[in-house]
């Protein structure tokens, strides 16, 4: 086997700051600990907890590296003790709470998974982030079954599109909210039964009206600020809300009268600093139940752009531009 270099070549930033703070950095080689694999990144996603990194809102936890990106694909080159899933050679997608903007990252082999069958790697570096939050907040969390009513906000970001497709493909009606006619078609496209503009509708009452009255099961938000108040309006009776980002801001009026009068739940989890143990727990999920979607091709990641590692500055200012439909990806 060809002998690993002692460098290698990452993207980080000084200071934060706007996208051009993301640099070309030269970092050792990093070595897998017990139970890690070492990869040779053949691509990274981008996600928008990166910019809120390189922002300063979101520092990594405690131990994670400091270079950022969450999520990676490529070719299993070292083994840390006692690894005993993969062998070199092998190509898997990984799951990290930092490290993926780089030519090499270590995973604890538990989080990270085999390519699905029929996907590139570069595909395949735009899964982890994405399918384990969406798996984790709408089908754990969340509990989402057949039959039931499934709302997304955002419909057209790496979470939305992951979103309208798992929740389609397990038997729910699908509502997505997203900002443009553009927008509302790509997620008609990818499953959804019904898309509203949120910038020309009230999407509480085109909830209502796509759900018959009812309301809606289950609603997966990335928005909060005054979208929570507007939650609890669109939910059904004994519906869920699941919390997972807030673009619009974590705090907000809101009349909690309704949580008692229709008996919602509202949770809300973050995936980065979850244990390794927790996130092997919701791998071992996705390759039962998740991985065979994607190997029939009946779920697939959604790829807008790809930019080379060097110019990441570049995915994350499209990313802030909010003109992208699906991920992100570096390419090393």
């Amino acid at each position: 086997m060809t002998s690993l270099p002692e460098t290698m070549t990452v993207i980080g930033f000084e200071a934060p700051g706007g996208p051009e703070v993301l640099k070309p950095q030269t970092r050792p080689v990093p070595q897998p600990k017990a139970g890690e694999i070492l990869v040779a990144v053949t691509a990274a996603g981008i996600n928008r907890p990166d910019v809120l990194q390189r922002l300063g809102g979101y520092n990594p936890p405690p131990g994670a590296s400091d270079i950022p990106g969450l999520e990676f694909a490529g070719t299993v080159v070292a083994l840390g003790e006692g690894v005993g899933r993969y062998k070199l050679g092998d190509r898997v997608c990984g799951l990290v709470a930092g490290g993926g903007y780089a030519e090499y990252a270590v995973v604890h082999e538990s989080n990270a998974l085999p390519v699905p069958a029929g996907l590139s790697l570069t595909e395949a570096a735009a899964i982890p982030e994405t399918y384990f939050t969406v798996w984790t907040n709408v089908f754990q969390r969340g509990a989402l079954k057949a039959g039931e009513s499934f709302m997304v906000h955002g419909g057209t970001s790496g979470i939305g599109t992951t979103a309208i497709q798992l929740a389609k493909a397990f038997g729910a009606t699908v509502l997505a909210t997203a900002g443009s006619a553009e927008k509302c078609d790509a997620c008609r496209e990818l499953g959804a039964d019904h898309a509203i503009n949120y910038r020309e509708q009230d999407f509480v009452a085109a909830a209502r009206e796509a759900t018959g009255g009812r309301g809606v099961n289950l609603i997966l938000d990335m928005v909060g600020g005054d979208y929570i108040n507007r939650n609890y309006e669109a939910a059904a009776d004994s519906g869920r809300i699941v919390q997972i980002a807030f673009l619009n801001g974590p705090k907000a009026e809101a009349n909690f009268s309704r949580l008692m009068l229709k008996r919602l739940n509202h949770t809300g989890s973050t995936l980065r600093p979850r244990t390794i143990a927790e996130k092997a727990a919701i791998a071992a999920e996705l390759e039962a139940k998740v991985w065979p979607l994607l190997a029939e091709g009946r779920c697939k990641p959604v790829i807008y752009k790809t930019f080379p590692l060097a110019q990441a500055s570049e995915g994350h200012r499209l990313m802030e531009s909010n003109a992208h439909i699906g991920k992100i990806v570096l390419v090393v």
